[in-house]
């Protein structure tokens, strides 16, 4: 697996619709990063991000919803 260095830190993050706002488990995601989706948890904004292949994540939100 190759590494990458990414600098995230002016990235705008953005929950998902269904995130209710009362802090639970939610993921945010960076838009605006051609070919890959930064992922963090939102509530360690100030931790890791995992980053996804773009061509992985339109599957793996499919399969989110149909399950």
């Amino acid at each position: 697996m190759a590494s990458i260095d990414l600098d995230l830190r002016a990235a705008t993050w953005r929950k998902s619709s269904y995130s209710n706002g009362d802090g639970g488990n939610c993921l945010e995601v960076a838009d605006g990063h051609p070919g890959i989706v930064p992922v963090r948890d939102s509530k360690r904004p100030e931790g890791p991000a995992l980053v996804i292949a773009a061509s992985a994540w339109t599957p793996f939100i499919e399969a989110v919803k149909a399950s």
